[in-house]
């Protein structure tokens, strides 16, 4: 299965003090903003990306990582057959992905996804 791109998600506290790093002192800039995600992209290398997602809803699981593949529903067969940990099941969202999260052996949230 192809891998498209991979994408550490990071939970923020504090999103102003997160954006002026990424964006004022990287220099990353905004691809997403969904208010509680944002991307940030190199304009250098676009596939270099960092998403932050806002901690405030602690008792929603967030991922840690995404991953997107070309065919997610072949990737959650696979999940199923491993009897690995799904913690958010398989779903079309209203931003345009399908996506599932699944718990990684060393209990970081892993979110598969592709786009619709």
């Amino acid at each position: 299965m192809p891998i498209r791109r991979i994408v550490p998600n990071i939970e923020s506290g504090n999103p102003a003090k997160s954006i002026e790093f990424y964006q004022g002192f990287l220099g990353l800039n905004v691809a997403m903003d969904m208010d509680w995600i944002i991307t940030f992209i190199s304009e250098s290398n676009p596939s270099s990306q960092v998403n932050l997602i806002r901690n405030d809803k602690p008792e929603v699981p967030h991922p840690d990582i995404s991953i997107e593949v070309e065919d997610v529903d072949q990737i959650f067969t696979k999940a199923k057959e491993q009897q690995l940990e799904i913690v958010y099941p398989p779903a079309n969202e209203p931003w345009g992905v399908r996506r599932f999260f699944v718990k990684d052996p060393n209990g970081k949230i892993v979110n598969i996804l592709s786009h619709l």
